[in-house]
């Protein structure tokens, strides 16, 4: 029996904020291929890890932690990483006038979501394993199951992340 191929498709900034909102600092330096290897069952062949970031504009040192940890993962077989845009934005309180510099990822939902259709699009999974949860992705999920009825995909939410929406449209197996 051939083993089930499995593609991930991990969301970076999900995963990280989840576990710094649950105060796992421990686990910042994640191995993520290792983690969604555990996720596996048995008869199932991992074929590739995809990660999902942007490159933060923030203080020095948080842009050096991050490069370091972003080489440490570029250094892993069948793991790519793929990159969106680190925006900022300055805010102002409408009642005290305040002003301030926000920040904000994006591309990072098109990009798990052009990954997923590419991939099954081109037959590379049997199950794909998600780890975030944006509810952005719900459409591109809703496609792959009515295109590909025998694909699997699995969803997995990070640490104090949830969306009611994805759960509640029972798109994952």
């Amino acid at each position: 029996m051939n083993p089930e191929r499995v593609v991930a498709y991990v969301d970076g900034f999900n995963l990280y904020y989840g576990l710094k909102d649950r105060g796992w600092k421990r686990y910042y330096w994640l191995d993520v291929k290792k983690l969604v290897t555990r996720l596996l069952k048995k008869n199932q062949q991992l074929i590739v890890t995809k990660y999902f970031t942007a490159r933060i504009s923030g203080p020095p040192d948080k842009q050096k932690r991050q490069s370091i940890f972003l080489e440490a993962l570029s250094t892993l077989t069948d793991f790519n990483i793929y990159y969106g845009h680190y925006l900022s934005s300055t805010i102002s309180c409408n009642k005290c006038g305040r002003r301030w510099t926000d920040f904000e990822e994006k591309m990072t939902d098109v990009n798990i979501a052009t990954e997923m259709l590419t991939d099954a699009f081109e037959n590379k999974f049997d199950t794909a394993i998600l780890i975030s949860a944006d509810s952005d992705l719900v459409p591109p999920i809703r496609t792959i199951k009515r295109i590909y009825p025998d694909k699997r995909i699995v969803l997995f939410f990070p640490p104090n992340r949830f969306s009611a929406h994805l759960k509640k449209q029972r798109i994952y197996n």
